[in-house]
């Protein structure tokens, strides 16, 4: 049989994070490729107290149908939340709950993307959000960085050049894959520059309640008063990743045909799980539990950073994130990347090559993305160190 398949698949590749999951099954690999919360952060003890009460008092309500936009007590928790925490939403807007973040992206692109429209984002990425983009016939324009985030100046030229441009993807706290975050000053020029010329903004908002250094940075979205900022979160790095529950908040008449997506699509998000979630934040102190967990990746990130300052090349340049679940390394010219991932994969090391980050899949990359929350303190130190030596390998070629 001589499968026909649709045009649009055409423009996705399969990603070499997945590929790579494959090989870390292997216990003897240390892994820096996943982008997986810290398995000690679960509240598991809390979760099957919680389970229990749920199944004896009221197991039907979350063993059947519920209402797409989400289960109504959590959904006003989630909204309060937003409101009181971030300044996000305002009459204008109303929230919904997604089966995890990837699925509000691809929603936002199924109901606003028309094939040949242009999304910008900054360059690198986050893989999911731009395959989501992809398989809605959307090309992506891809705007470097600083230290301060997207390039305000490239990303004027880029509107400018793309007249179908139709929304700037933006992940401004803790980025995936660099952990750098825009300063307010940058938030700020970039909603102006939408506003300037009414194109949507699509803030990815997965890691914002992981800063462990710092200020908080007010979201783009709580400066919104024009309707043009979509808001996507998550309690994936902070509660579960695997419940997938995820939320989106925007325009009301945006969310009506997100509303309409979902049904399409699977009816509403886990029952179940809302209801663990709602119960969860009833009763526990939830921002205790993120205190907690910024305090583990505060000790990780600061053990990986230090072991990296210790061993690696003074030529290898990386950031230093201040929350989140990631770093990104940048290698000098004369290094493969891809002979550099497969050789350190040889000696059971496991990263992510910066190339799956790109926008462009040809464009040449010589960075690597690497993650301290799942690893061990001891994998951490030996991985690194291996790494290191990996480098040196290249470097003295």
């Amino acid at each position: 049989m001589n499968y026909q398949f649709s045009e649009r698949m055409s423009t996705i590749r399969s990603s070499s994070i997945r590929e790579i999951l494959k090989i870390t099954q292997n216990p003897e690999v240390i892994s820096f490729a996943a982008g997986s919360p810290a398995s000690e952060s679960f509240p598991i003890q809390e979760f099957s107290e919680l389970s229990k009460e749920i199944y004896e008092k009221n197991p039907v309500q979350a063993l059947q149908y519920n209402v797409t936009e989400g289960y109504p007590p959590l959904l006003d928790k989630i909204s309060k939340r937003l409101k009181e925490k971030f300044k996000v939403g305002n009459e204008n807007d109303s929230t919904l709950v997604v089966s995890g973040g990837q699925q509000g992206i691809e929603f936002i692109a199924k109901v606003l993307c028309n094939e040949g429209d242009t999304i910008i984002c900054e360059n690198p990425t986050f893989v999911g959000g731009m395959n989501a983009f992809r398989s809605h016939g959307a090309n992506l324009v891809g705007i470097e960085m600083d230290d301060e985030g997207i390039r305000v100046d490239n990303l004027e030229k880029a509107i400018k050049n793309n007249k179908n441009a139709k929304m700037i993807y933006l992940i401004p706290t803790f980025q995936n894959p660099t952990g750098k975050t825009m300063s307010l000053r940058r938030r700020k020029e970039v909603y102006e520059l939408a506003s300037k010329y009414n194109i949507l903004i699509l803030e990815d908002n997965p890691y914002g309640e992981l800063r462990f250094n710092g200020e908080d940075i007010a979201p783009i979205k709580s400066m919104d008063t024009e309707g043009i900022v979509i808001y996507c979160g998550s309690f994936s790095k902070t509660l579960s990743a695997g419940m997938r529950l995820g939320f989106v908040n925007g325009p009301s008449k945006i969310l009506q045909k997100i509303v309409l997506a979902k049904q399409v699509s699977d009816v509403h998000t886990n029952i179940y799980f809302q209801i663990l979630t709602d119960k969860y934040l009833e009763k526990y102190n939830y921002d205790a539990h993120i205190e907690e967990i910024r305090n583990l990746y505060r000790r990780k990130s600061n053990l990986m950073i230090k072991t990296i300052e210790k061993n690696f090349d003074k030529r290898v340049q990386f950031t230093r994130p201040d929350g989140g679940l990631f770093l990104w390394c940048t290698m000098p010219d004369e290094i493969d990347i891809n002979e550099f991932t497969k050789r350190a994969l040889e000696k059971k090391v496991a990263f992510v090559p910066g190339h799956d980050f790109l926008p462009d899949y040809d464009e040449p990359c010589h960075c690597f993305r690497l993650n301290y929350s799942t690893p061990s303190d001891e994998s951490i130190v030996n991985g690194i160190k291996i790494i290191a030596e990996v480098i040196n390998e290249f470097l003295d070629k």
